[in-house]
């Protein structure tokens, strides 16, 4: 082989070798077979060729450019370096993958549509808020009132150093370096106190034992005392329980005719012989006290006694 032609070969793969680097270099493959989606956003948030597209976290193609159209429209074309399927209605959503890497484009697949995307079909387009664009959102609003405060606390100490005239701010400064005087003598005290404990702590230590063991004596005495009681006031019911019964048991036998008591009670013959007898007593008694010399008899003469005769009374 002559050198022109090795000099030819040479430059030819050196031209195809620059033109697939270039192509590389921008997200295209010469020796593969790729597929191109385009999609349309409004703002691309800072998305540049060469992001990656993503499923689930997984890389399955590149941005290969970035044009703009009318209207403010953007758009982006993706060329897909993986055979995955790619329905046509899904998304394909930019978002930032962390806090320090750029932009990178999610494709959210709709698994339920069965009709999948052919190349140089659009798909459609979406933007996630990335964590610090979020964080921005709400830092904005708590850093302008934060301003706010700033601005009133500066507005405050102003008017207060204009308000106090020199012997309100002698007085003002007088009060501080009492309240600070006071603090330091406080802080003596607690000082003081802390070594006078620290010095008789044993002490300390043997008055609380004494007055636990006070403490622990009143609780027994409190206890035998108690059961006393009880034991006592127990006694006394169970004199009474036996008097009731005893009570019980007699007025039982009252009632069933037992004893003297029971049969003056139940028998009525026995009764009214009794009130017969009584009656008859009462009436002798009476005659004995109007006509004595009927039952005593003191003859000095001989005379005989006369018999008894019955009272009526009229």
């Amino acid at each position: 082989m002559s050198r022109e032609v090795k000099t030819a070969v040479l430059v030819l793969l050196s031209i195809g070798m620059l033109i697939w680097g270039y192509t590389f270099l921008n997200g295209k493959n010469l020796f593969s077979s790729s597929r191109t989606f385009y999609v349309e956003y409004d703002n691309v948030e800072g998305l540049s060729t060469a992001s990656s597209v993503t499923i689930n976290g997984m890389v399955v193609g590149k941005v290969h450019h970035i044009s703009l159209k009318g209207q403010g429209k953007l758009l982006v074309e993706l060329m897909m370096t993986n055979d995955v399927d790619v329905p046509k209605s899904s998304r394909a959503v930019i978002y930032s993958p962390g806090f320090i890497g750029g932009k990178q484009i999610a494709l959210e697949i709709n698994y339920k549509d069965p009709t999948l995307a052919k190349s140089g079909d659009y798909l459609n387009g979406g933007v996630v808020m990335g964590m610090i664009d979020g964080l921005g959102d709400k830092v904005d609003p708590i850093a302008k009132k934060l301003d706010s405060v700033l601005y009133n606390v500066n507005v405050l100490v102003g008017t207060i150093n204009k308000t106090l005239d020199p012997v309100a701010q002698k007085n003002l400064q007088n009060a501080l370096a009492e309240l600070n005087a006071t603090m330091k003598n406080a802080n003596a005290i607690t000082g003081k106190f802390d070594r006078i404990v620290t010095t008789n702590e044993s002490k300390i230590n043997n008055i609380v034992s004494d007055f636990n063991n006070t403490s622990k004596n009143l609780s027994s005495f409190s206890n035998d005392l108690d059961k006393i009681q009880l034991q006592k006031l127990q006694e006394i019911l169970n004199k009474f329980d036996s008097a009731a019964s005893n009570l019980d048991q007699m007025m039982k036998d009252v009632n069933s005719g037992k004893g003297n008591i029971g049969k003056l009670l139940k028998e009525e013959q026995m009764y009214n012989n009794l009130e017969s007898a009584t009656k008859e007593l009462n009436q002798l008694l009476e005659d004995v006290k109007l006509n004595p010399r009927r039952y005593i008899n003191i003859s000095v003469f001989g005379k005989k006694a006369q018999p008894y005769q019955e009272t009526v009374k009229p």
